[in-house]
């Protein structure tokens, strides 16, 4: 009988659910059918509701906006002409290793089918001493370790096969023996950038091969973890079969992700409370008492699944919560540099714009996209105004003012320059700053699911999970396991959850 995967690749790890406790700081069964307080509705949070409602736990899911999906969230704006429109904070790729995140997806969606593929992931370094720009792409290349690396080295114009003899052949090869997380910690106190020097890779495959990944954490490669930076590396590229393309929602995200997940989830049961903002935790005879700024919920445990000062200010103001140590480690947590997204709702067709192109050596613009090319709302404009809705959006900028707006569409336009004398019927421009840093400090301080409290648990992309996940994956990753905690504490079955190999190609072979 052919075991059930959870995508193309063969070593995807099954990580069965650990058995339950209900013992030893457990919710006792005395007390009925226990109450959990899910604070923040972004995929975390939505992942451990989801996981606690199916097995009959009763959730109270609060969240502070007044749309569910978190950084990952849409919401109406109104354009001049009196049409409505949507703004989010930018393009999300949802990769096939997405294995956590895309069950969560199926809840509602059992096909997947609101998802579409986009057919390459185009990246595109800017034209240096009079040359030509160089693209490369991943569209046409093998998916399985190591035939990729083959395919995409004969046919990338920024990495050719003389350019080898350059690299720390050593160093390179360590790229295929990781093994997690032990590379994790391995690696701590490295950045990025000097992994990247180790390496020795030319110029072009470091900025499109590798550098974009840090980038992708709105991090400065400087000032990004190495470990980090492997891993991400394994999952995409080396050691994982699933390849380097994605997909994207077929409409905004509220509109084709997050509304019917919370249809489903008020369909189990859950409470969702949008436009509550926590305020406080009270430790009250045993229980959590959540303080939101117009009510207060008495829980049995409670899942922070928050952006991370929002979590730093609740913990601050929670004496009792964690000991000193665990409290020290979430105040020096850190914030990655600001980010902009800019939107143009456009007058004129501009096909040329491709439906994502990722940028390096364009100033602060890291991305391009074409929103029309696959969200249906946009579509529509489009269609109705003979228009064009197109992005762009910078990672780490080091000017957050409205100046870095002008220049992510200045070189916007040195790559479509019809863009420069486009007419702007429409215009968004956001700046913001709330994504988790993960920096060379030790892997293993990191703040865990566990906190030193069995009531109360952590999740988000800010929580350190011990697979090759990251970004919205972690995020559902540690929401799951959130919810697998509580679950255990009650002694209801727990879920099982998917990775990428946690072993790189040379590992895995080496353990045969």
């Amino acid at each position: 009988m052919k075991t059930w995967r959870p995508g193309r690749d063969p070593h995807a790890v099954r990580h069965p659910a650990e058995p339950a406790r209900g013992t030893v700081g457990g919710i006792p069964a005395e007390a009925g059918t226990p109450t959990v307080a899910v604070v923040g509705g972004g995929i975390a949070g939505l992942a451990a509701a989801t996981g606690l409602a199916e097995r009959g736990v009763r959730v109270v899911l609060l969240e502070a906006a007044e749309t569910l999906g978190g950084r990952v969230r849409s919401w109406p704006v109104p354009l001049p002409d009196g049409t409505a429109a949507t703004m989010s904070r930018g393009f999300h790729a949802f990769f096939r290793q997405y294995y956590n995140l895309r069950s969560l997806l199926r809840r509602a969606d059992p096909g997947l089918d609101r998802l579409v593929p986009i057919e390459d992931y185009p990246l595109r370094l800017a034209p240096k001493d009079g040359g030509p720009a160089l693209v490369d792409s991943f569209a046409s290349i093998p998916r399985t370790p190591p035939w990729n690396l083959v395919g995409f080295v004969a046919k990338s114009p920024t990495f050719r096969a003389r350019d080898l003899l350059g690299v720390d052949v050593r160093e390179a090869l360590g790229l295929l023996r990781v093994s997690f997380p032990a590379t994790y910690s391995e690696l701590d106190g490295v950045s990025a950038a000097d992994f990247l020097d180790r390496l020795r890779f030319p110029d072009g495959a470091r900025h499109l091969a590798l550098e974009v990944f840090a980038r992708s954490f709105f991090a400065d490669p400087r000032d990004f973890s190495a470990g980090e930076l492997v891993a991400m590396f394994h999952t995409y590229f080396v050691g994982s079969a699933e390849g380097l393309l994605f997909d994207v929602p077929d409409d905004d995200y509220d509109t084709a992700l997050w509304a019917p997940l919370g249809r489903h989830l008020a369909g189990l049961g859950v409470e969702i409370r949008t436009g509550a903002q926590v305020v406080g935790l009270e430790d009250v005879d045993g229980r959590v008492v959540v303080a939101t700024n117009d009510a207060r919920v008495i829980a049995d445990a409670v899942v922070l699944a928050l952006d991370l000062r929002s979590l730093q200010a609740l913990v601050a103001d929670a004496a009792w919560l964690g000991d000193a140590g665990w409290r020290e480690r979430i105040a020096a947590l850190r914030s990655a540099p600001p980010f902009g997204v800019g939107r143009r709702w456009l007058s004129g067709r501009f096909l040329e714009v491709e439906a994502f192109l990722g940028t390096s050596g364009y100033g602060p613009l890291d991305n391009i996209s074409r929103l029309d090319a696959f969200e249906a709302g946009a579509a529509a404009w489009a269609g109705r105004h003979g228009g064009t809705v197109v992005e762009v959006h910078g990672y780490a900028l080091s000017d957050p003012s409205e100046a870095s707006r002008a220049a992510l569409w200045r070189e916007a336009a040195r790559i479509h320059p019809s863009l420069d004398a486009a007419e702007i019927v429409a215009e968004q421009w956001l700046v913001m700053d709330d994504c988790p840093l993960v920096g060379t400090e030790p892997w293993l301080l990191r703040p865990s699911v566990r906190t030193p409290d069995p009531r109360v648990v952590l999740a988000g992309d800010l929580v350190r999970c011990d697979w090759p996940v990251a970004l919205m994956e972690r995020a559902a990753t540690t929401g799951w396991q959130a919810a697998n905690a509580v679950l255990r504490r009650t002694g209801l079955r727990a879920h099982d959850l998917w990775s990428p190999p946690l072993a790189g190609l040379l590992a895995r072979r080496g353990r045969g």
